[in-house]
């Protein structure tokens, strides 16, 4: 199977697409994005159990699918220095593209707070070495988040809010640290506000995201989301900001290019 060509590419700068490897879901899922021009899919493994998911999607995808690492701060749990200590080891095996997902989530479990902070500390640090970017998970811990990025930044911090829902103040501030905004299936949903957010954001600061199998944009909203669904981000951020999917398409992929460096 092979994409055609298109007019246009269109990137899904995180997708779990790699939960459905080995299986015939892979192949469907996608063929329906490469029929939707979505032809770039950045993977973010969750722990050191989904790497070997991931790469092996890559390998079945070489130029479509493009690898990140990190440790997903639900799975930081009491052996997260072993997990980090494993995950150190991949990096010198694999080639990546971002170090993520990684960041701070206090909706799930408040307790583990400390543990995630550091593991977030040692991450960073693997990212500036290696002189990738960041691909940031923020769930209900913006404040917390905000507090470690002013203390870690510098010029060689940069990456993505990944599935940003917050407010402007915090799309501004996110800008200013120098993250590009993550932007998946709320933006679709009525009564989210982040449509209203991401009117106000340029483009230059944005890239599209599924978050698949998560967060499905509508009108699949509640089902399985998968990376063809894309379209209808893009669709709704167009119609936010006055312009065509394909204008929309040039500019994000251009973000996810100079993000990523591929």
């Amino acid at each position: 199977m092979t994409p055609s060509i298109h007019p246009y590419i269109l990137t899904d700068t995180h997708t779990h697409i790699y939960y459905h490897a080995g299986a015939p879901q892979l192949d469907e899922q996608l063929q329906r994005c490469f029929d939707k021009n979505i032809q770039r899919l950045f993977l973010p493994n969750v722990d050191t159990e989904s790497v070997p998911l991931v790469m092996d999607t890559v390998r079945a995808y070489p130029k479509n699918c493009f690898p990140m690492l990190g440790l997903h701060p639900c799975s930081v749990k009491e052996n997260y220095k072993e997990e980090l200590r494993q995950l150190e080891r991949l990096l010198s095996e694999h080639t990546i593209y971002a170090i993520g997902e990684i960041g701070l989530d206090l909706y799930w479990d408040k307790s583990t707070l400390d543990f995630q902070r550091e593991a977030f500390r040692v991450q960073v640090g693997w990212a500036k070495a290696m002189g990738l970017p960041i691909d940031i998970h923020c769930r209900e811990a913006f404040d917390e988040l905000f507090i470690l990025l002013e203390e870690l930044k510098d010029d060689k911090l940069f990456g993505v809010f990944h599935c940003f829902t917050g407010t402007l103040e915090q799309a501004k501030h996110a800008i200013g640290l120098g993250f590009a905004l993550g932007i998946g299936g709320v933006v679709t949903f009525k009564k989210a506000g982040l449509d209203a957010v991401v009117k106000e954001i340029d483009l230059q600061h944005i890239v599209l995201e599924t978050d698949a199998p998560y967060l499905a944009p509508a009108p699949y909203r509640g089902k399985e989301n998968e990376s063809s669904y894309l379209y209808y981000v893009a669709e709704k951020v167009a119609d936010l900001h006055e312009m065509t999917v394909s204008e929309v398409a040039e500019i994000t992929t251009e973000n996810s290019k100079r993000i990523f460096r591929i």
